[in-house]
Parts: C-alpha cells; structure tokens; sequence
C-alpha cells in the first residue's frame, strides 16, 4: 500500500469510484460535479480548479461532489449547505470525520448522512483509502 501518498497531503484529490458514483446517480440524477478535472468528471457539467466550483451558482442543478479533502473541505460543505437554501440538492463524498467543526455546524443539523461501509478504493487504486468515508445529502430547501 503507497500509504506515502495517502497519509500526506500531496494530493487532495480522490477521484471517485465509478460504481459508487452510479448507485448515487440512479437515486438523484446528477446534472453537475463541481469539483472535478476533466479527466475524473462524473457528470457532462462540470467545474474544474480554474473554473472554481465555488464561487459557480450552482441553481437548477443537482449536485454531486467529491471535493478536494483537507483544508477546503469546509468551504465546499458551506457551499453545498447554502446552495440547498437556494433549491439545490447536493450530495457530498467526504471523509468521515465527524470530529470537525463543519460536521457539527452544517452536517450534522441539516444534512442527511450515510456512512459508507468499508472503505472505498479511490482513483482505480488497488488499496483501500486510509479513512472511512461518508455521504451527506444537502436536500434543496432545508
């Protein structure tokens, strides 16, 4: 296991399982990924890191997002909470850390979450992810 990669913050990017991606998908029908590269984008709309996802609006449009993990992390949790203000449903894979300050502050009240079972393979990689995983679904209106 490259665990040299995994434990460091090298990279903050985990592209997505594809069958992950497409169990989501037939229950919401993702019209947009906004944090993705061109190569790694799950939906025919997307944003990349030059495009910035978050400064996009992001109304009329169901939302998958794998963001970037680590210290942005927050800002795209922020991002999703109060697109759903707007109308916008989005659904985030995110690290399971419930320990941190944005899990309590918009996760936790206004959020549904599953907890993904096992730990998921990102990027066609052979290993398993060193962290659990969860899913929190910003429902539009709440």
């Amino acid at each position: 296991m490259n665990t040299d990669v995994m434990f460091s913050s090298k990279t903050n990017e985990w592209a997505t399982p594809q069958w992950f991606f497409d169990e989501l998908c037939a229950e919401f029908n993702f019209t947009l990924d906004p944090a993705s590269t061109h190569e790694n984008a799950k939906c025919i709309k997307h944003y990349t890191v030059d495009e910035d996802g978050l400064s996009q609006d992001w109304s009329g449009e169901t939302v998958f997002c794998n963001p970037p993990y680590g210290r942005e992390t927050k800002k795209w949790v922020e991002k999703a909470y109060f697109e759903s203000k707007k109308g916008v449903t989005t659904v985030l894979l995110l690290p399971c850390r419930p320990d941190v300050s944005y899990f309590h502050d918009y996760i936790l009240p206004f959020a549904e979450v599953r907890f993904i079972r096992g730990r998921l393979k990102f990027g066609g990689s052979k290993n398993s992810a060193p962290f659990p995983s969860m899913v929190a679904i910003f429902r539009g209106n709440n």
